[in-house]
């Protein structure tokens, strides 16, 4: 058997024999139309609350000792307690306080 085959041979090992006369004639293909997708429909928002964690801290402060007592509240943006005081405290110092007690942290 001979390892050399002509164009002519292999193509007719891998396609079979043609015969253009026998060969169905291919139907036009339609041209491919372009639909664009529908839009999307916008989805109604929740309105969210504010997650941001908020210590309301209460001081009772005077600038003398046993002078005229002041309630000062201090909103702090944390969750500890101990940095809310701080914060407040050191809020009271800028406002000339020099006594302060501490009455209530809650949160808020």
């Amino acid at each position: 058997m001979s390892n050399e085959l002509s164009e002519e041979e292999m193509r007719l090992a891998l396609f079979g024999p043609s015969n253009p006369s026998t060969d169905p004639v291919p139907a036009p293909e339609p041209e491919p139309t372009f639909v664009p997708p529908p839009a999307p429909t916008p989805k109604p928002r929740r309105v969210v609350k504010a997650l941001s964690p908020k210590l309301r801290v209460t001081l009772r402060a005077t600038k003398q000792f046993g002078g005229d007592v002041e309630v000062l509240t201090y909103d702090a943006n944390t969750l500890s307690t101990f940095i809310a005081e701080q914060e407040a405290k050191a809020e009271a110092k800028k406002k000339k306080f020099r006594y302060f007690e501490l009455v209530s942290i809650k949160p808020i």
